[in-house]
């Protein structure tokens, strides 16, 4: 079989049942399932890539992510991750605003430039500006708030268990991106520098700014180090700075994402948790750590 098709759910909100299974399969007539999860991920040998319309008939509404992998290369050797809306469940740069009372307005942008509507950098950049003068304690309590996304601590431990190596690339700020990558265990973050009086902040970013080409380019540069192909990397991201990276990763994850990457992306995650990154390279319950 030289596909598989990966069956996943957010096992706190339902169950993938061996009905939804059984369904799936008939209709790409694939082989025999492996059950990754009990109740949460099975894998679909298929002998061709699955009509995902096909997938989408059978699954009739149902909450299941559906993954096409081939075969052969399925566990990676590297993971680029986006932070906020992926690793973590906010954006920071939104919720920061909220201490200076512009969190609607700084939203308005976010919501603009992930949707790829608006440059990037200078979509940053205004928003920044934006801010200039707010103390810094409000970035101790925007972290303070901070929660990680379900199943993130779990898809780094068990990958760098594996020998892969672990990138957190973002658009936004070190501040975070340095605690989180702590926290989480991965072993690189890059991100952009928010600059401050030491006391509050001057309204301007650090040059040049990280954006779509940057997290491009981290991913080749940590291929390269590590001499894999792009062929046996990770990427996984919302928006739309993402895309290029999602684009060129062999396996590229659009994860809850904004329409204009869900559209474009190869592979998607709309229900389930970041288990389903695991579960995608065929990593069974039994394989994942806690983190």
């Amino acid at each position: 079989m030289s596909h598989v098709l990966t069956l996943v759910v957010d096992r706190t909100a339902t169950t993938l049942s061996d009905a939804i299974i059984a369904r799936v399969r008939d209709a790409i007539q694939g082989g025999a399932p492996d059950v990754l999860s009990p109740g949460e991920a099975a894998d679909i040998p298929c002998p061709a890539l699955p009509d995902p319309a096909q997938v989408e008939a059978a699954l009739d509404g149902a909450p299941v992510d559906a993954i096409t992998t081939r075969t052969r290369g399925r566990r990676k050797g590297l993971l680029v991750a986006d932070m906020d809306s992926t690793i973590v469940t906010t954006e920071t740069l939104d919720e920061i605003a909220a201490y200076a009372g512009l969190k609607d307005a700084i939203a308005a942008i976010t919501r603009m430039s992930m949707n790829g509507e608006i440059d990037f950098a200078e979509a940053l950049r205004q928003r920044v500006a934006m801010l200039k003068g707010l103390t810094l304690d409000a970035l101790e309590k925007t972290w303070a708030r901070t929660e990680l996304m379900p199943g993130a601590r779990e898809l780094v431990a068990t990958m760098r268990a594996h020998n892969a190596t672990t990138a957190l690339v973002s658009g936004g700020f070190t501040f975070f991106t340095g605690r989180v990558a702590e926290l989480v265990g991965f072993d690189v973050h890059r991100a952009n520098t928010l600059l401050d009086d030491g006391a509050a902040l001057t309204g301007e970013v650090g040059e040049p700014i990280l954006d779509r080409d940057a997290k491009l380019a981290t991913l080749r540069e940590l291929a390269a180090a590590r001499n894999l192909k792009l062929s046996a990397t990770l990427a996984v991201g919302d928006g739309a700075n993402d895309l290029a990276m999602l684009r060129e990763a062999g396996l590229g994850v659009a994860f809850r994402a904004k329409p204009i990457v869900a559209a474009e992306a190869r592979a998607q995650v709309r229900h389930s948790t970041l288990r389903a990154l695991l579960f995608a390279q065929g990593y069974h319950s039994s394989d994942i750590l806690p983190g």
